[in-house]
């Protein structure tokens, strides 16, 4: 199948850097947004990405002006029925998901390829909200943040995902010059799956008083050659949606590694979610 017009469905952080993503792999994309003001806000989020990128000399001003006018944006999602392909980059919850796939099932053209970027929510559950002729065209995209930078790409096979749909997203992935990783539907798949007890164990740790974050930090940099310690991308994550991952690996599992420390719920109750709101473990100018 020849994807041709894509549709992301949400412009936050993710959605955005999905949508610029594509565009600038020369693909039509349209973007749906739920009001004009986040609409707007993903806009100039999309824009301020593509003026660093000629800045850095990483994209000229021509080719980021094409790849503007490659973008359409749109408060309707009944503008998704030209999309070969529709990527959902909504908020991580099932229910929501749900709702959106199957109206996205009515509008979408019968080719279309469903595919959604939760990191944890099960493919399988989502796609079952749609008609069983669309289920074989349902599929996991997991992109990583920020997606204009990081390489990876992680596709996830739903109980009824069809060969072909994971052929047609591999090859699409490709294109936009990613790396391609494949898991089943599995919660975390196989980035959370294992990121996920980490993280945790890092902030069991810090309540417990092993150390100062700063030195846990530090460590895990330099002795391990990680970019990031475990509280500097708990922050950049957001600890509400590492928070979010875990219960529902726990729910799944029923394992103590995916339990959320005490001191992770208390942060997230009192508005501490990272760099999205100025603190978490650390404080970050907004």
């Amino acid at each position: 199948m020849t994807i041709q017009t894509v549709g992301v469905v949400g412009c936050g952080q993710m959605g955005s850097g999905i949508a610029e993503v594509v565009a600038r792999s020369g693909y039509r994309v349209i973007v749906r947004e739920v009001n004009d003001a986040l609409l707007e806000r993903g806009q100039q989020r999309i824009r301020a990405s593509l003026e660093r990128a000629v800045k850095k000399g990483k994209l000229s001003q021509a080719d980021a002006d094409a790849v503007w006018e490659r973008l359409t944006f749109t408060t309707t999602l009944d503008e998704m029925r030209a999309c070969d392909l529709v990527i959902e980059a909504i908020v991580e919850n099932k229910e929501a998901k749900q709702e959106l796939f199957a109206a996205l099932d009515t509008i979408t053209p019968p080719h279309a390829i469903l595919a959604s970027n939760t990191s944890s929510i099960s493919i399988t559950a989502i796609a079952a909200a749609t008609s069983e002729a669309r289920r074989p065209r349902v599929l996991g995209m997991h992109f990583f943040n920020p997606v204009p930078v990081m390489p990876l790409l992680e596709l996830v096979r739903g109980l009824e995902t069809a060969e072909e749909t994971l052929a047609t997203a591999r090859a699409f992935g490709e294109s936009l010059g990613k790396t391609i990783i494949v898991a089943k539907d599995n919660p975390g798949f196989i980035v959370n799956l294992l990121l996920v007890p980490y993280l945790l164990d890092a902030i069991r740790w810090l309540e417990y008083g092993l150390a100062t974050r700063e030195d846990i930090d530090t460590g895990v940099k330099l002795g391990l050659n990680h970019p990031m310690g475990p509280y500097e991308l708990s922050d950049f994550i957001g600890l509400d949606t590492l928070l979010f991952i875990a219960d529902a690996m726990y729910d799944e599992f029923r394992d103590p590694r995916y339990a959320a420390p005490p001191l992770l719920r208390r942060m997230v109750a009192a508005g501490h979610l990272g760099r999205k709101s100025g603190r978490g473990f650390y404080e970050y100018q907004r």
